[in-house]
């Protein structure tokens, strides 16, 4: 299926992995406990990944755990300029924007925005529209149908392995509504989604046979970085994670994954190169060891 990769006004060949940095337009992120929730230091942020290489930033306005409502108008202010800005700023850059809203969707492409991460699986059934009508690529996940911005309590999946099937058929069902609402094949990418709808073996499920979704044809975005699987796993808290982030990573990188949503760029893209040559995608940069 897989026939290169268009991100909006961007193309990628198959045979290259893309580093997608996280930018938090938020007062209260998990990770970075709002340290780019004023503008200038979010686009500090954008500066020094670009640097660092990422291909793409995905910014979001309304972090995922529950918390303060935050309404369309005001996660529109939170990123809509912002993505104006940086657009100017980076002509070459992949601009993401982490949204579930059709309203704040439509927003954020008038603005030059080239992705639409839906991170909540198609809450709102008219993002595929908004995707179609700016030619934008767009991230399908699975979540297990929770709500957005509540946590998983006590969620089952039906029979062993169940969770690797749901993620396959809520996620391929989502990007083949997306493909008849008009978004292109080249520009739709299923994501596990990780710790959504999901508790710490769920997450280690998917993990362990991401080869099964990348098996279907559909570029694989994967979202590790300092997950609470990950931390529950190793016993770590959040700013502890980096080498079990890892580690997650290496796996998904060998079976194949396209794209990694990360915090930190430079240790991922280490990482995922590395397997990638191991895996004989990449060929070395440099390799005379033995050979003069």
């Amino acid at each position: 299926m897989e026939a290169g990769l268009r991100l909006g006004r961007h193309a990628f060949g198959d045979d290259q992995p893309l580093m997608m940095a996280i930018v938090n337009r938020t007062p209260d992120s998990f990770f970075d406990k709002g340290a780019t929730w004023a503008e200038d230091a979010a686009f500090a942020r954008v500066a020094e990944v670009v640097a660092q290489g990422a291909e793409i930033v995905d910014i979001g306005g309304i972090k995922a755990a529950p918390g303060v409502e935050i309404s369309p108008a005001e996660e529109k202010a939170r990123v809509v300029d912002f993505v104006a800005r940086v657009r100017a700023a980076y002509p070459g850059l992949v601009i993401s924007v982490d949204t579930w809203r059709a309203e704040v969707g439509a927003a954020v492409c008038a603005a030059g925005a080239d992705v639409l991460n839906d991170a909540w699986g198609g809450a709102d059934p008219e993002l595929v529209d908004v995707a179609a009508e700016y030619d934008a690529a767009l991230v399908c996940t699975h979540t297990g149908g929770v709500t957005p911005r509540t946590r998983p309590y006590r969620i089952e999946y039906d029979g062993p392995g169940g969770v690797v099937a749901a993620a396959i058929a809520d996620t391929v069902a989502y990007a083949e509504r997306a493909l008849a609402a008009g978004v292109a094949r080249e520009s739709i990418v299923i994501d596990p989604a990780h710790d959504f709808g999901k508790n710490t073996f769920h997450s280690l499920e998917i993990t362990r046979r991401l080869g099964e979704m990348v098996a279907t044809g559909w570029p694989v975005l994967v979202s590790l970085s300092n997950k609470d699987f990950v931390g529950e796993t190793l016993g770590l808290e959040v700013g502890e994670r980096l080498v079990g982030t890892l580690a997650a990573t290496s796996v998904c990188a060998l079976a194949g994954a396209r794209i990694y949503r990360v915090h930190q760029v430079v240790e991922t893209r280490q990482t995922v190169d590395m397997v990638w040559s191991i895996a004989g995608r990449r060929p070395p940069l440099r390799a005379i060891r033995g050979l003069q």
